[in-house]
């Protein structure tokens, strides 16, 4: 009889709490294009890597005090999300839902989010939206911080991200000597910006 799978470790843990939340704001991003016509197609294939995630670790005792409290706020977005989505879909299918309206929603809360173009003080503040190493993961913080500052997205591409990020990555190895170099995502003057960070390897 073979035995039971090992349960998940810390960083186990901690690494699909990231992706949890980066696939979150991406489905958040996805159906707000959906619903302003940006999109063709409901996200379903998203919402299904999230439902896997949430259903996975609902299912599993998370032990650090620290994860389980944010695996419990991501899935209290995502449920509050999931309840105005779904109420949508039926405006949608019922013939009663209105773009316009929205669209007028949606660009009130990213003028509250993204905040004024420059800080009363003259000096740029930086709001840092996600942490991450991975190509994917950072287009898909790039093109959600992007979209809630309201800027154009139609010329990004997750190639074209993914060779600035590995140009960038190469040129500050060779001027720093560092191992890697980790990428975030932070809005800056009210747009969004990627920022590198040099990192070394722990000694053994």
């Amino acid at each position: 009889m073979p035995s039971p799978p090992a349960p998940p470790t810390t960083s186990d843990v901690a690494e699909e709490l990231i992706l949890l939340d980066t696939k979150l704001k991406q489905l958040k991003f996805e159906y707000e294009q959906y619903f302003i016509g940006s999109r063709p197609r409901e996200p379903v294939l998203t919402r299904a890597d999230v439902n896997k995630l949430v259903t996975k670790y609902s299912n599993v005792g998370i032990q650090n005090t620290a994860l389980r409290f944010k695996f419990n706020n991501l899935c209290a977005r995502f449920f509050a999300m999931r309840r105005q989505w779904d109420e949508t879909l039926r405006k949608i299918e019922a013939g009663t839902y209105e773009r316009h309206v929205f669209k007028a929603k949606l660009h009130e809360r990213e003028r509250t989010e993204c905040g004024p173009p420059v800080p009363p003080t003259g000096a740029a503040t930086a709001q840092e939206n996600e942490t991450t190493a991975g190509g994917s993961d950072l287009y898909a913080a790039y093109v959600e911080a992007k979209g809630r500052c309201g800027e154009d997205v139609k010329g990004l591409s997750r190639d074209k991200l993914d060779d600035l990020v590995a140009r960038q990555r190469a040129a500050i190895r060779e001027k720093t000597g560092c191992d890697d170099v980790r990428f975030r995502v932070v809005v800056e003057g009210g747009k969004a910006k990627l920022k590198a960070t040099p990192v070394k390897a722990r000694s053994a």
